[in-house]
């Protein structure tokens, strides 16, 4: 066996065989601008609209109400920037999680400083929030609510349906971050009252720096990029064909497949979640048990650094990742960890491992195999390690 095992897909998934073999003509033979009037352009137009009609149905929305992005930080960014400013008039409060990725807390903190009031909700310990605490927040002057479909790091599905009820029955609009979501689980956006969504597709097999959001048809939001009239002047900018043709085909598939594939990763993901468990003590699994995404495995052990931690699976060719931001030049721990409330130490020492579908049952027992003996190596190095199983024996 192969021993280059990815597992952090949560971060990002390999372009698709299918989805390169979609994109490849727009960048040579089709490669007009679709907003010009000749033929070449046509081609590009006629794949747009195709690819826009495709997300539209993957979320149970209306081609019209999908437009196309960089990605989903920038969709993040214009639902909090664009909602704020064009329904300044009627309020300025919004409402969202402690849990959310920052590309929603870092836009809420910059909204902060203009004016806007933003309240951050607990969540419980399984990082769920509850609707009963979204519907008490709501003022006179809430404008939107915004809280992610599924967490990045620790897997849990929020009440999304019942949050949308909340929401439709005050007037408020009602935004989620589905970028862990979409293609993994199912998404009816009228079905849940979401007023806005955000897509981001190298989470499910397309290509970087492609997304999209949907705004439902009468929802004012204020462009953030000004330019030509692109996206019904939602999104100014010559649109990023190739990308929008790969994040079509990326999500028809994962569609088509998510039946199938679902069944096959919780497999995989229960196996691995129990298994390490059970072969290593101190050791707890965060996020819910059972409302957690398909592919989602975030275990904390106590007495170790998960950085350490990653480096030793990396000299075996197990890709992961970490609890905490110390490899990006942040020794804080993981804000979602901290808010489910995790102490420091116990947080530092997470991993996530999330599985897709070209991940395998023998990949699984490989790292079932090697996972437990790094673990019970990196503390037989701590102090606390020791000090713990000194009291233990008193």
């Amino acid at each position: 066996m192969s021993t280059k095992i990815y597992m952090d897909n949560a971060a990002t998934t390999p372009v698709r065989d299918e989805v390169l073999e979609a994109v490849l003509p727009y960048f040579k033979e089709k490669y007009g601008n679709a907003s010009s009037i000749y033929s070449i352009a046509k081609e590009s137009k006629k794949a747009l609209e195709e690819a826009r009609g495709k997300v539209a149905k993957a979320i149970g929305a209306k081609p019209e109400e999908i437009y196309f992005t960089a990605g989903g930080s920038e969709s993040d960014n214009l639902a909090l920037r664009g909602v704020a400013e064009a329904y300044a008039h009627k309020g300025n409060h919004i409402i969202t999680t402690k849990i959310e990725h920052h590309a929603i807390l870092h836009t809420a903190e910059y909204l902060e400083k203009h004016g806007v009031e933003v309240t951050y909700l607990p969540v419980d310990e399984y990082g769920c929030v509850c609707p009963t605490d979204v519907e008490k927040a709501i003022r006179p002057e809430t404008v939107l609510i915004s809280v992610m479909f599924a967490n990045n790091e620790i897997g849990t599905i929020q009440p999304i349906a019942e949050i949308g009820e909340i929401a439709k029955k005050h007037g408020v609009l009602f935004h989620t971050d589905a970028v862990q979501a979409v293609g993994h689980v199912p998404i009816d956006v009228e079905k849940m009252q979401i007023d806005l969504l955000s897509i981001s597709g190298h989470k499910l097999g397309a290509p970087k720096g492609i997304g999209a959001i949907y705004i439902r048809k009468g929802t004012k939001v204020t462009p953030l990029i000004f330019g030509g009239a692109q996206e019904k002047k939602q999104r100014a900018g010559t649109e990023n064909i190739p990308g929008i043709v790969g994040l079509g085909k990326a999500v028809e598939l994962a569609e088509a497949e998510m039946e199938e594939t679902t069944e096959r990763l919780v497999s995989l993901r229960d196996k691995l979640i129990y298994g390490i468990l059970e072969a290593v003590p101190y050791s707890r699994l965060n996020g819910h048990p059972q409302d957690r995404l398909p592919g989602n495995c975030n275990i904390s052990f106590s007495y170790i650094e998960g950085e350490s931690l990653l480096l030793l699976l990396d000299a075996l060719g197990i890709a992961a990742s970490s609890g905490s931001a110390c490899t990006s030049g942040s020794l804080d721990p993981s804000h979602v960890l901290m808010a489910i409330g995790l102490p420091h130490e116990t947080a530092h020492g997470s991993l996530r491992l999330t599985l897709d579908r070209q991940n395998t049952e023998e990949e699984v027992d490989f790292i079932l195999e090697k996972l437990p003996p790094i673990v019970q190596r990196l503390r037989d190095m701590s102090p606390l390690y020791e000090e713990a199983m000194k009291q233990q024996k008193q």
